[in-house]
């Protein structure tokens, strides 16, 4: 086979976003299947969406030394084998092992989400493309159409075939990452810029404040996202008095098309669109629409209305952040990837927890727990005033062609 050109590579990442939507957004769709097939308590099975985005976490924390030592080529193609493993494995080993099984299947792929979520983005900054801002954008949309397809063909499929039938969904959805670590085998893979040494440059990048600001700039990212994100749904039902499945709909699939179409409409306009003020302008869009969820107590169509704006608003906050961060932060490579998608992890999991706890502390108002996380967009707009302060690093420019094979 001749070797495929950077475009392909460019595709496979695409594909490698959607697989990681597939294994965040698939099981929870069975978590009432899990409950009645297997007699697991609800408790134990909810807690996988905690097992899932901490061993992702986890990996985020060390996978950039293992990415150094193996190289990009057999780190990006194990991590699809794992998702494709995870996911053929819920259809077995909950059989055998009741909920260790459940388990097991969830930290294999959860450790192949945290590869993708590591890998995928430095591969895609170091193609010799020229809007490379564009680029990643556009890459991003696709975590949002996967989450959109994984919820439609999934209530497709089991509205055709039966619930009963979502083991064959399962072996289905495996084959997605399965066909793409044999793509990731064949694509060119361009050397990241600014890999020194054999292990991570963390003191080089802990000495740099821009650093802490990028980091803060992610955690802020992936709150103002989730914050929403996983209340959108309940906002539809308890507002609009729907059902889940027709609140899922209006909720997270409305939230992520919306902030899907964003990162296209940025990767399409990015080369006239400078990159820090549509970040700024979508952050004063980002408050606006928590304001207007937060005080539309008794209007629940303002409410939903709100839910779906902030979908467009944070569309291109995780890829611009890397973005700037890859312009703004000298030495960074692999280390700084992987500890920018691990605060990302942490914003997901701290934006959502802050409303609940928050919400629950005044009686479950949702409202109210939303409008205190405007923290979040908040401390996000300071930060990205406060970069305009740093001087590009003159040596963080990715290259532009001449990097390499990896």
């Amino acid at each position: 086979m001749k070797q495929k050109s950077y475009r392909h590579t460019i595709v496979a990442c695409f594909i490698g976003y959607i697989s990681q939507a597939v294994i965040n957004n698939f099981a929870p769709l069975l978590f009432l299947t899990f409950q009645e097939s297997y007699g697991i308590p609800l408790g134990q099975i909810t807690l996988l969406v905690t097992i899932n985005f901490g061993i992702q976490l986890l990996t985020d924390l060390v996978a950039s030394g293992y990415v150094q030592r193996f190289g990009y080529r057999r780190c990006i193609v194990a991590a699809h084998i794992l998702c494709a493993l995870g996911l053929a494995s819920l259809a077995f080993l909950p059989e055998w092992l009741g909920f260790s099984g459940l388990l097991s299947a969830v930290v294999m792929y959860a450790v192949g989400g945290g590869l993708l979520e590591v890998l995928v983005s430095p591969i895609v900054e170091a193609c010799p493309t020229q809007n490379k801002a564009g680029i990643m954008s556009l890459m991003h949309s696709f975590y949002c159409w996967g989450t959109v397809g994984t919820v439609l063909v999934s209530t497709g499929f089991f509205v055709l075939f039966g619930i009963h039938n979502w083991k064959w969904m399962a072996l289905l959805w495996a084959a997605l990452p399965a066909c793409n670590a044999v793509y990731f085998s064949r694509v060119p893979l361009y050397a990241v810029a600014e890999e020194t040494g054999d292990r991570p440059n963390y003191g080089q990048l802990f000495r740099q404040g821009v650093f802490w600001l990028m980091f803060l700039l992610m955690v802020c990212s992936g709150a103002c996202e989730q914050a929403v994100s996983q209340w959108a749904s309940t906002f539809a039902e308890k507002g609009l008095a729907v059902n889940k499945t027709t609140g899922d709909l209006l909720g997270v699939c409305g939230f992520s098309v919306l902030m899907g179409l964003s990162r296209v409409i940025y990767g399409k306009c990015s080369e006239r669109l400078p990159l820090k003020p549509a970040m700024v302008g979508s952050v004063l869009l980002c408050i606006g629409s928590y304001l207007l969820i937060g005080l539309s107590a008794g209007h629940p169509v303002l409410g939903l209305v709100g839910c779906v704006l902030c979908g467009f608003s944070v569309g291109v906050f995780w890829p611009g952040t890397f973005s700037l961060a890859t312009v703004s932060v000298k030495g960074g490579g692999t280390t700084m990837f992987a500890l920018l998608a691990l605060a990302g992890d942490l914003g997901c999991s701290t934006g959502p927890t802050v409303v609940g706890l928050i919400s629950g502390m005044l009686g479950d108002n949702l409202h109210m727990g939303i409008l205190c996380a405007v923290v979040f967009p908040v401390l996000l707009l300071a930060g990205l005033l406060l970069l305009k302060k740093h001087r590009t690093a003159a040596g963080g420019a990715l290259p532009t062609g001449d990097s390499g094979e990896q």
